[in-house]
């Protein structure tokens, strides 16, 4: 694993002795000695994890965090507070500063190097998703980078899997104002549980008096459903094994108990934080893919995704030697539609138009926009025979329904001319088959429209 991890400290030695114990797992380190550095250096340059020290003259590491934090360039950098301070408001103070740990020194090398992993790994999933989300200006990337998803009125929905009833209570007690806690005694249950509901966040304790919570934090990371879920473990003192050898699973945070209701609460919503923040940028990923190759005026698919998707039908057909047919339609005039009544008019035919003809093809086939007024149908398992039938359909379909044209019941008379062309046996391609449904319905065209043509060769 290799990473870029900023050491901040005020003090040459403390630096020193944390880059030399990254440096012996193959991190590349970079460093600054006072906040203001430190906020440039994220800026300016591509930093995966942040080791920040709090007690800094000037600004302090609370300052720092906050502001790497506040900026929507470096909020989305994991930074894990490292400070002598020990006492629980501390490390309350730093998660509300936005912080994704705190940890005490004098800090235990494995520890730190679990964590410092386990924090990369994150930060990789995120920094893709934002690679995928940054490439259209049409999703709004940056209002959505900036978004505080921390500070959302919307309760987390939060899992608790423990058996012990007084622990269970605590929990609830102290969670009863800030997330919405389903409880779950019985693990196997709870894993159940947390992959058929949309939790944000899921709590496991290791007090099972049969049973290994990390087999459980396991069976989590390796389900789809379940895989980025958020994962705090509940440990007793005396369990750093446990703890560490479940970072390395991949749980995303711990509690020793006794547990403090402030912490608690403050580690909660950073988990929460990341992963709303996360799950925008994945929905906005969808939505750019769905914004590729979908025509935003008919919802068809759109010339992009016919000219990826053709090609693999085409081979899919040949290779099973199955048939495989295509239409081109064409409406007919439309040019003198938009004339008459506007582009808002001719936008309003071919949404009438794509809903007809989505009526009329299967499921299986392929309806696409290819073009202004040119629509194209693919369809699978179809010889030419058939084909021709459904182009009649559809020919009939629009003619015998007139199309309504703007708000005040206005409906003009529409029709469309159709060429087909189907796979054929032996040497063929898809530029083939397109060009020999061209002609056909330049036939149809020319041989006085509202006509289908099939082309067989």
């Amino acid at each position: 694993m290799t990473a870029r991890i900023l050491v901040v400290d005020d003090i040459p030695a403390n630096v020193r002795l944390l880059e030399v114990r990254l440096l012996a797992e193959y991190f590349e380190v970079l460093t600054a000695n006072n906040g203001p550095d430190a906020i440039e250096t994220c800026e300016n340059g591509k930093v995966d994890v942040v080791l920040l020290d709090v007690m800094m003259p000037g600004m302090d590491g609370f300052e720092v965090c906050k502001r790497l934090k506040g900026d929507p360039a470096t909020s989305h950098i994991p930074v894990v507070m490292i400070t002598a301070l020990d006492q629980v408001s501390d490390r309350v103070r730093g998660l509300e500063a936005g912080a994704d740990d705190f940890l005490t020194k004098p800090v235990n090398d494995l520890q730190l190097m679990t964590r410092v992993k386990s924090l990369v790994r994150l930060k990789s999933l995120t920094d893709e998703l934002r690679l995928r989300a940054s490439t259209t200006r049409n999703i709004g990337i940056e209002e959505l980078l900036s978004r505080d998803f921390a500070t959302d009125d919307v309760k987390p929905k939060v899992l608790l899997i423990d058996e012990r009833r007084s622990s269970v209570e605590r929990i609830q007690k102290m969670l009863r104002n800030s997330a919405e806690l389903d409880v779950a005694a019985d693990p196997n249950a709870g894993f159940f549980q947390a992959a058929e509901t949309p939790y944000e966040c899921v709590l496991i304790s290791t007090a099972f008096a049969g049973f290994d919570a990390l087999r459980l934090c396991s069976q989590l990371r390796s389900l789809d459903r379940t895989r980025f879920l958020p994962i705090m473990l509940l440990a007793d003192e005396g369990e750093e094994g446990r703890i560490l050898r479940g970072l390395e699973l991949g749980i995303n945070d711990y509690l020793i108990r006794p547990i403090d209701q402030h912490e608690l609460t403050a580690r909660l919503r950073t988990q929460v934080r990341r992963k709303r923040y996360n799950d925008q940028l994945r929905a906005s990923v969808a939505q750019t893919i769905e914004m590729a190759v979908i025509d935003g005026l008919t919802g068809l698919h759109n010339r992009r995704y016919l000219d990826s998707h053709l090609q693999t039908l085409f081979d899919r057909a040949a290779a099973r030697r199955r048939p495989l047919s295509v239409m081109i339609t064409d409406l007919d005039r439309f040019k003198s539609i938009n004339d008459t009544y506007g582009h808002d008019g001719g936008d309003d035919v071919l949404r009438e138009f794509a809903k007809r003809l989505r009526k009329n093809v299967r499921g299986i086939d392929l309806a696409c926009r290819f073009g202004g007024e040119e629509f194209v149908v693919v369809m699978p398992d179809t010889d030419g025979a058939v084909a021709e039938k459904v182009a009649e359909r559809i020919r009939a379909e629009i003619a015998q329904a007139p199309f309504a044209v703007g708000n005040d019941g206005k409906t003009i008379e529409v029709t469309v001319s159709v060429g087909v062309s189907s796979l054929l046996k032996g040497t063929d391609s898809v530029a083939a088959l397109m060009k020999r449904a061209d002609l056909a319905l330049y036939e149809a065209k020319s041989g006085g429209r509202n006509r289908v043509v099939a082309k067989a060769a």
